[in-house]
């Protein structure tokens, strides 16, 4: 922006030798048109000069937030190292929960459902797709169509 000072300065010094008397039409217009552009130049410097600072604030909260995420991944990767039967993350979630995988009667997608939930009969099992219930904690009670029967029963019939 050092640059527009020094072009405005020019002019001013360019209006001078040619000795633009400000007392005219044609002057007092072009002695406006160089303040305008002084205060321009004045401006966009300060701009810059706020510019320069704002980068550099940026990029000091850009390192610390950096610390900050090392130290939290570090720790994170501190607790599965403390994990004897652990090798990585993905083995500890594997090893905790264990899923089925059925098949929905309504959309046919293939759904993971926690082998605990099977055994919850106060539980029902939602597809995640279609909302249809896969399993019913009123299935085990009533049987499959409601009459207290088994299905396979009423094929035999």
């Amino acid at each position: 922006m050092k640059y527009l000072s020094e072009e405005v300065a020019y002019l001013r010094g360019l209006a001078e030798g040619l000795e633009i008397e400000s007392e005219t039409k044609e002057g007092k217009m072009i002695c406006k048109i160089i303040d305008v552009l002084e205060n321009i130049a004045d401006t966009l410097d300060d701009m810059q000069e706020d510019y320069d600072e704002l980068v550099e604030y940026v990029e000091s909260v850009d390192e610390d937030l950096s610390d900050v995420e090392d130290i939290l991944y570090e720790e994170d990767e501190d607790d599965f190292e403390d994990e004897e039967d652990y090798d990585d993350e993905e083995d500890y979630d594997d090893e905790e929960l264990s899923y089925i995988e059925m098949e929905c009667p309504n959309c046919g997608d293939l759904v993971d459902i926690d082998e605990e939930l099977l055994f919850d009969d106060s539980v029902d099992v939602i597809c995640p797709n279609c909302q249809a219930i896969i399993l019913s904690s009123d299935e085990d009670e009533e049987g499959c169509c409601g009459c207290g029967c088994n299905c396979e029963e009423h094929d035999e019939e």
